[in-house]
């Protein structure tokens, strides 16, 4: 795979600066930039292969188990399996749906087990013209053609390679849920929405008897709970939990413009506040993931970018201190992709984290991170207080989008990467299939 290093990007930089100003052209400098292969350009990571995913490329976070991948749509209602024995050639060998209008795009895989969320799907509901109506409103006032829809929690047995095969279904009224948390273990930590809350708040499922779930806990921020009469969250910001990891006795929660929260899990039907920070204002907000590393004691918190062209200015990685849970300090950011102009096309910034997930690639010191419009971003945080990029790996723009809302932008959306221990990645895209790279660090 071709390699493209920073000086190599600064002369094509200066290149293309000389001859715009030559010709009297305005447009921005990297109009005339070639396109990007269609395996992409990188620095420390090798192209693999692609997948469109069986004709369903719009996919979302990503699982392994038993030389098999699990990925979850955004707009397809439903879940692929394929199988990865042999990385450069991916097979799609089965297909799950729950229902038209009904969103599986979130799962979580442990102990040959799966669990699914199962919610509305927004989009093809057609309660939004661009993504920013989605990020600005709360989920109960932005909804305005629901359509029949499953919401809740499925559990899939998945111990024979290719199949799913659903144990059990815990129903939760509402809109349903967007993410969830399970690394094995009795409790599975899920982000939900129930009638009568403004948006997705924590719900503790107890999975001591697998085919029989029992919701043993709620946790909202103040004014999410309508029903009891709280007062509004801030107009134009969306309080809602994305998700929350847990390690050891702590739970780390991202509440996207409601900031981040610590909480005491040492009885998981209890979760107790130990903090809670908010950077949105004077930062843009869209808190999305919150990976703890805690043998360091620090957190790694990426806000989700939500807005074409940076028009609420650059969103951050932000790097906490978490030494005194009580007092979370934000302390870094992982440096912003600055190798192209990714503010002139479409939405950039960060989306998520590879999660250390038992099983996975774990490591308190490289971290991995997908962005809008700029690919995987590998990072040394060795020295907290002075995060660096290591690698990098930026893919072409889709040919087209498989988004139906009429005000986005053709750009990249790099979604999820899930990091074998090996380093290969699964890294997927809401509109453009799976690529399998090969980390080379």
């Amino acid at each position: 795979m071709p390699e493209l290093s920073r000086r190599h990007h600064l002369q094509q930089l200066s290149a293309v600066f000389g001859s715009a100003a030559l010709s009297g052209l305005s447009r921005p400098v990297w109009a005339s930039e070639p396109d990007i292969p269609p395996e992409g350009i990188g620095k420390g990571i090798k192209h693999i292969s692609y997948s469109d995913v069986g004709g369903r490329p719009d996919t979302v976070q990503v699982m392994f188990n038993r030389q098999h991948v699990y990925v979850g749509h955004m707009f397809s209602d439903g879940v692929t399996i394929l199988d990865a024995s042999d990385p450069r050639a991916l097979k799609p060998v089965n297909f799950f749906t729950a229902g038209q209008y009904t969103r599986t795009h979130h799962l979580q895989v442990a102990e040959d087990l799966l669990l699914l969320a199962n919610g509305a799907n927004i989009v093809a509901m057609q309660s939004y013209d661009s993504m920013r109506g989605y990020f600005e409103n709360s989920l109960a006032d932005s909804i305005t053609k629901a359509k029949k829809f499953r919401s809740g929690l499925s559990i899939h047995d998945i111990s024979k390679p290719g199949e799913m095969r659903e144990v059990a279904f815990l129903e939760m009224p509402g809109f349903g849920i967007n993410r969830l948390w399970w690394p094995g273990g009795r409790y599975a930590y899920v982000s939900a929405h129930f009638d009568g809350f403004t948006d997705h708040i924590l719900c503790v499922v107890d999975l001591k008897t697998i085919t029989k779930p029992e919701i043993v806990a709620k946790w909202w921020l103040p004014g999410m709970n309508r029903a009891a009469g709280e007062p509004a969250t801030p107009k134009g910001k969306r309080f809602a939990l994305h998700h929350m990891i847990t390690a050891g006795d702590r739970g780390y929660a991202a509440w996207r413009d409601g900031g981040f929260t610590i909480h005491d899990i040492g009885d998981p039907a209890n979760p107790k506040l130990l903090s809670h920070i908010n950077w949105s204002p004077p930062f843009a907000g869209g808190t999305h993931t919150p990976l703890p590393l805690p043998k360091r004691q620090l957190a790694i918190v990426a806000d989700e970018a939500n807005a074409d062209q940076c028009a609420k200015g650059l969103f951050h990685t932000f790097v906490l201190d978490v030494r005194a849970p009580q007092n979370p300090v934000p302390i870094a950011t992982l440096p912003t992709p600055r190798d192209r102009d990714f503010c002139a096309k479409g939405t950039f910034g960060p989306h998520n984290l590879h999660e250390n997930r038992p099983g996975s690639f774990q490591s308190e010191e490289t971290i991995f991170a997908t962005y809008n419009n700029a690919g995987v971003r590998v990072f040394d945080v060795r020295d907290q207080f002075a995060p660096k990029e290591i690698a990098y790996w930026v893919p072409p723009v889709p040919k087209k989008l498989v988004d139906p809302r009429p005000n986005v932008a053709l750009a990249a959306k790099t979604c999820d990467s899930y990091v074998r221990p090996d380093g290969l990645m699964f890294v997927s895209d809401w509109n453009a299939g799976m690529h399998v790279l090969q980390y080379q660090g």
